[in-house]
């Protein structure tokens, strides 16, 4: 596919003489002698570069610039002149053109500016590309689940991330995807080109987290030989997630209290303030409110963080979107596994969905893992599943049966001829997998099978 070039320029020898050098070059130009007449060329089919002149007859060529980039700011521009003169390319530069060509034009320089500019702007499309891909995997309509309650955290999730708020708190068990969230609120927010910085503040000394929260000055302390930025300075524009911020020591949580508040915080060791603009989203497993009370948070962090408080669901809380989890999780282990997407059997998904969880959607993830290195047979069966979840819940009256006999009774062989027809439907004819769904050898489904007229049924396999 050839690169389109747009030549403006109101002088129609140098549109003429640009047209043939290029066409020459290889490239597909096409010119336009007004602003007017090289926006509306850019709305009908955008080239991939545009030569333009300042001086034009209608317009500021400057202006021209403004709207070409409002159109499509990945477009590069050239801007060629006559009165060439610092001021106005430091303009034009500001206003996104990638170069600045004086008249007469030097064909062997635009050449070689031509290409470059090309290829800066192929660059700048595959980051664009590949950020996209990226903050893609993030987004809402990524979480898995229909059930009411979480669509309630999405909805409510999503007007967060849409407002200029820079405070949210997400509580709920641990595994319940409060990280999943708070990277969805960054990813469809307006901060979305800019970091996403994560910590845990479990399990990490005081000293060495407030170093890594707000950097420090050389000096600061024996192994500070040089100055270091923190989280919260390196995601200035963007969004740090501040995970199990219940665990924070109370010293600190004074230090952040002054951050969310002034918007500033100085360097371990430090006298400068430092001013930052950042979302802060902070998750806990633990009830904050319970900390509170226990005099293990403060209360004004508290109720400055809870300005927005989303509460992640348990996954006991929304049964019925384990199956679709557990299906996505066949999907994505069968791609990192390389295997073919096993069927969740009707048994293994009753399991699952009976189980309580207490370790949520992350404990699902790594059943169904388990699951993926030794299921073998095309289906993921019960006995796939580890044992604490492949025990039913005890029951506190009188078993209820498999199966339940209706009061008109039945004919015992019809109801072994549908079992055998069903086990055959749900492995597509597959005897071998159908006769272990039954608890069957091969010969004894073989016999029943034509003893059932089921052949039509069953697949024709080759005896080893």
């Amino acid at each position: 596919m050839s690169v389109r070039l747009l030549v403006v320029d109101d002088e129609r020898l140098i549109r003429w003489s640009l047209e043939q050098t290029l066409t020459k070059g290889g490239y597909e130009v096409t010119a336009a002698s007004t602003g007017e007449a090289a926006l509306a060329a850019i709305r009908e089919d955008p080239p991939d570069l545009i030569l333009l002149d300042l001086k034009l007859p209608d317009t500021d060529g400057l202006q021209v610039l403004r709207q070409i980039k409002e159109l499509n700011p990945l477009i590069q521009v050239l801007i060629m002149t006559a009165y060439a003169d610092v001021g106005t390319a430091v303009e034009a530069m500001k206003l996104g053109a990638y170069d600045y060509l004086a008249k007469p034009i030097d064909f062997d320089n635009l050449a070689v500016t031509i290409r470059n500019a090309l290829e800066a702007s192929q660059l700048k499309r595959k980051v664009k590309l590949l950020s996209e891909r990226h903050l893609y995997r993030y987004h809402f309509d990524r979480i898995v689940g229909t059930s009411r309650r979480i669509r309630e955290v999405i909805a409510l999730a999503r007007k967060v991330a849409r407002s200029a708020g820079t405070t949210v708190l997400i509580q709920g068990e641990s595994g319940t995807g409060k990280d999943l969230l708070a990277k969805a609120i960054h990813c469809e927010s307006a901060r979305a080109e800019e970091p996403f910085l994560e910590i845990a503040c479990t399990a990490m000394p005081e000293t060495l987290l407030e170093s890594e929260l707000f950097g420090h000055e050389r000096g600061a302390f024996t192994d500070a030989k040089t100055p270091k930025k923190g989280l919260f300075e390196v995601a200035h524009g963007g969004t740090i997630f501040l995970d199990e911020i219940g665990d924070m020591s109370g010293g600190l949580q004074g230090k952040l209290l002054r951050v969310l508040e002034e918007r500033s915080f100085r360097r371990v060791g430090g006298t400068k303030d430092v001013a930052v603009d950042v979302r802060v989203i902070a998750a806990s497993n633990r009830d904050l409110r319970e900390a509170v009370d226990g005099g293990s948070f403060r209360k004004d962090l508290y109720y400055r963080l809870q300005v927005v408080t989303i509460t992640m669901p348990s996954l006991r809380d929304r049964r019925e979107d384990i199956p679709l989890l557990a299906r996505h999780f066949l999907e994505h282990f069968s791609r990192e596994f390389k295997k073919r997407p096993p069927r969740l059997s009707p048994g293994a998904e009753r399991l699952l969905a009976q189980y309580d969880w207490p370790g949520n959607v992350r404990e699902l993830r790594n059943v169904i893992e388990r699951a993926m290195i030794l299921e073998d047979s095309g289906d993921l069966l019960p006995g796939h599943l580890p044992p604490e979840v492949g025990r039913l819940p005890a029951s506190t009256g009188p078993p209820v049966p498999a199966f339940q006999l209706p009061e008109s009774g039945v004919v015992l062989e019809d109801v072994e001829r549908e079992f055998v027809r069903q086990a055959l439907e749900l492995t597509q004819g597959n005897q071998t997998r159908a006769a272990r769904l039954l608890g069957l050898t091969r010969d004894e489904l073989r016999y029943r099978v034509k003893k059932f007229g089921l052949n039509h049924k069953a697949e024709e396999e080759e005896v080893g």
